[in-house]
This record gives structure tokens, sequence and C-alpha cells, in this order.
């Protein structure tokens, strides 16, 4: 299947986004990839084993499926020190390896909470949570800008490569700072840029759910979240995200990570 190409137009100089075809598109991309990791057969071996951002002690005992999965660029739960017995919101759960992982740093008295909007994921990520055991994890479908979670019910949010995909950001960082904690944090890792993306690359339908068209000037990003109410974000690491391609547009792609309080 494939939705057409073209999911912005111009009105003016100014860019309108097709939101709806954008969450269509996602939503079946992803599915296709939770589809895949649980047959054993997809297209890809998953961000996570390869990718280096992961220590192997955290990924050693998880199921080959959550590591297929991976669809990430960073590792959010590096980005600062999870504590025992705290509650921990994932936006954009996938098969479930950053939850997992962090449900180990949380313990037995934590509770990690799995956000999704793709059915396949959420299938998935349940299927890998009973190969292992996480009795503190939780997986629900929603869209990450509505979770439906309580308001100021969580200690910590963590993303990996999801906020990118949304077509309404300021929804999804109006919806964290709602439910987090007063003092709570998140930890980011998304693509950002360093400079606009030319116009063939940023109105392609493919590039939005590749993690290419949706992302933002890393500036203009930090502004939405401080605008959303998150009193402090610093920038914990920015590095590249893809190299070896030959466009010159690629060098402005980076991969950052994020520490924000509410």
């Amino acid at each position: 299947m494939r939705l057409r190409s073209r999911c912005i137009e111009t009105d003016g100089g100014k860019k309108l986004v097709d939101k709806e075809l954008i969450i269509e598109s996602v939503r079946y991309r992803y599915g296709e990839l939770a589809r895949g990791a649980a047959d054993c057969c997809g297209e890809r071996d998953g961000f996570a084993p390869g990718s280096g951002v992961y220590e192997s002690t955290q990924i050693k005992d998880l199921p080959e499926e959550a590591l297929m999965a991976s669809a990430g660029c960073g590792n959010p739960n590096a980005i600062g020190e999870l504590k025992q017995g705290e509650t921990v919101v994932d936006l954009g759960s996938g098969g479930g390896i950053d939850c997992f992982i962090a449900a180990n740093m949380v313990g037995e008295t934590g509770r990690v909470i799995g956000v999704d909007m793709t059915p396949d994921m959420i299938n998935l990520a349940n299927e890998n949570k009973v190969k292992v055991e996480a009795g503190n994890v939780e997986f629900r479908l929603a869209q990450i800008d509505k979770t439906g979670i309580d308001t100021d019910s969580v200690d910590v949010i963590i993303s990996n490569c999801v906020i990118v995909l949304a077509p309404d950001k300021d929804a999804v960082f109006r919806e964290s700072v709602r439910i987090l904690k007063k003092g709570g944090r998140m930890h980011i890792s998304d693509v950002m840029l360093t400079s606009e993306l030319p116009d063939h690359v940023s109105s392609d339908m493919d590039n939005w759910t590749h993690c290419l068209a949706g992302a933002e000037l890393i500036d203009v990003y930090i502004k939405r979240m401080r605008e959303s109410g998150f009193s402090k974000v610093e920038i914990t690491s920015n590095v590249s995200y893809r190299e070896g391609l030959e466009e010159d547009w690629v060098s402005s792609i980076r991969s950052v990570n994020l520490l924000a309080t509410n």
C-alpha cells in the first residue's frame, strides 16, 4: 500500500499539513514493522542491536521481536536517571523495548505505561511483556497527544524518535505537561534539524513515516516545549543522524537528546 506521496501544500508560503493522512500513513507503516517483527521476517533488524546506544546488559534478555521492532534514534533511558518506585510513560512505545528497560530501573514498586496508536504494535508489545514477565508494565492504545492518563500522575516521560512523527507537536507537549507531576522530567531522543529540508524532501509522505519530513529545527522544537509549559529544556547530546549520503541537506539532520523539566 502506498498513500499519495505529497502531504503538504503551500498557501502564501505557509505549509499546510494533512494531519489525518500523516497519522494514517504512520500507523500503517509501523503496523507493517510490528507484523514483520512478530513473524521474524521483517525488512530490518531493528535499531537497538547495532546502534551502540544501548548497553548490552540492557537488551540481552529482551525478546528478538522487541529488538526487531525498535525504530528509535537514541536511548531515552540513558538521558536521566530513573528511580525506584517512579511512574514512567513511554510515548510511542512500539514493541516495548524502552518500557522493559525502564521497568527494570524503576523496580517492582514502579510502574511503566507504554502508549502507542498502532494496534499491531500494542499486540506485539503485550506478547513481549508476557515473555519478559514484566508485571509492572502496561500498554495502552492511544495517540500520544491524547493519552487518557490522569493529570499530574507521572514522574517521567520517555520518547524515542516518535514526536517527530506527530503532525501537531504542540499538542503532544501540552499533553506531556498535563500528565507530568510538578518537577517531573521528560527524556526525549528525536530527529531534529540545523537547517530546513528541501521542499521535495519535506513534502514526501514516505519521508514523514521515515522521521524526516516531520523534523523541525532544534530551536523551534525547544521553543514549542517551553511555550507548552516546560520550565527547563537541556540538550544532552547532538549527533549526526545519517552518514554516507551525498545530498548536502543530509548533514542538517541530527539525532538529539533532550532533558526537560515540568
